[in-house]
């Protein structure tokens, strides 16, 4: 029994596999942009799902990740995001990596302090566009991105560092630009605190319900000092982790927004984002995976179909747009149904997938082979001359149908 349970659920899941489709190994492609804002070309990395490549199911639409320190990050972004997607704990996403071309000065929301021999008046003085770059991204990048691939609204910003302190920024002063973030132990003693006292005067209203923030804190404490201790000492060496510490405490007591905190004892500054990158996802999109029991394949009774479509009812709240059953997926559990005789549920998937997807030829096809399993040879017939009215060169729904009416 434990054996047939395994095989179920692995099957179910690799409904949801991507694999590339061609000798290449790919991870992304470069593109570029002129921003009339910031007065340069900027460079850009992207990562789109290769989902939509070659299949013959409606194509897709994908959540998009902004990621700062693009060049730096965009590796283990895409691979953890890869990883998760495909096991269904996260939305395949896109990936838009912004490498730096002046990151002192893009990922500074303000000018900031003198503080020899570290910050002399020349390092000062090219810092304080965060407000123009994040203008950057919202008038120009964004509108760009969504008019040449395929997203849908949801959008992540992540940034490590100085770009945590801009993700924080962007929090801040524009909650409408991103329905997730991701600060990678931020620079929140940046400027005196001037962010983080911004943060803890404002109250977090109705703006904030459907917004979600994983705030990720590196172990920078000297080692004579713990993380009790350190909030009492005074000295420059601790202000950037009590900064932290103290943003953590207060969003803590936030409980309009979905939020989490979380001390890495054994990460430096350096070694966080890797983790960190892993955790957040699973944290943002805890809602997003489809649990299933081994009562719903075995009990032919069962309502599965109803559990993937309020599922996907959840999704579309906190999504915040329609979201259908994905048709692959629903195909697959079609499938999966009418070869283990339940055919009831089988016709529901299918009919599921007709519904949803009235453009798609493969649901036609799909719901024929039901049909010609069922025995149903009138309907058979009616499905794959629809499926090949949508797609005549759907060879395979094309001899099928010919197979039918030579019987």
């Amino acid at each position: 029994m434990k054996k047939l349970q395994l095989i179920i659920l692995l099957s179910v899941y690799c409904l949801y596999g991507h694999a590339q489709t061609n000798s290449a190994v790919s991870i992304g492609t470069t593109d570029s942009i002129f921003s009339t804002i910031l007065n340069e070309q900027r460079p850009l990395l992207v990562y789109v799902p290769n989902s939509n490549e070659g299949s013959i199911f409606s194509k897709k639409v994908y959540p998009v990740v902004y990621l700062l320190d693009g060049d730096a990050n965009f590796l283990s972004v895409v691979a953890t995001l890869e990883h998760l997607s495909a096991n269904q704990m996260c939305p395949q996403m896109i990936v838009v990596g912004i490498p730096n071309t002046n990151r002192n000065r893009d990922l500074t929301p303000s000018k900031g302090e003198l503080e020899p021999p570290f910050r002399d008046s020349t390092f000062v003085a090219n810092t304080g566009g965060g407000e123009k770059f994040l203008s950057f991204i919202e008038q120009e990048l964004i509108p760009k991105i969504d008019s040449k691939y395929p997203t849908e609204p949801y959008r992540m910003f992540i940034g490590h560092s100085f770009g945590g302190l801009e993700v924080m920024h962007a929090f801040t002063h524009k909650p409408h630009l991103f329905s997730s973030y991701l600060a990678i132990d931020p620079s929140m003693s940046w400027s005196n605190q001037l962010l983080l006292n911004k943060i803890k005067s404002m109250p977090f209203t109705d703006n904030y319900s459907n917004k979600a923030l994983y705030l990720g804190i590196a172990n920078t404490i000297p080692e004579e000092l713990d993380i009790t201790t350190v909030l009492k000492d005074t000295s420059m060496e601790t202000e950037h982790i009590r900064s932290i510490l103290e943003l953590n405490t207060y969003l803590n007591t936030q409980t309009q927004l979905k939020y989490k905190g979380n001390f890495y004892p054994e990460e430096s500054h350096g070694s966080l984002p890797f983790i960190a990158h892993y955790d957040a996802f699973r944290f943002i999109f805890d809602f997003y995976q489809l649990k299933f029991e081994m009562q719903d394949f075995m009990n032919p009774e069962t309502d599965i179909v109803n559990k993937v479509i309020n599922h996907y009812k959840k999704l579309s709240t906190v999504f915040g747009l329609q979201m259908k059953p994905d048709e692959q997926f629903v195909n697959g559990l079609g499938y999966q149904f009418l070869q283990m005789g339940q055919f009831k549920v089988s016709e529901q998937f299918f009919k599921l997938n007709v519904t949803n997807f009235p453009e798609s030829f493969n649901a036609y096809d799909s719901i024929g082979d039901y049909y010609v399993a069922k025995g149903d040879k009138a309907n058979a017939i009616e499905s794959f001359k629809k499926a090949l009215a949508l797609n005549k060169n759907a060879t395979y729904s094309k001899d099928k149908l010919e197979a039918l009416l030579g019987d």
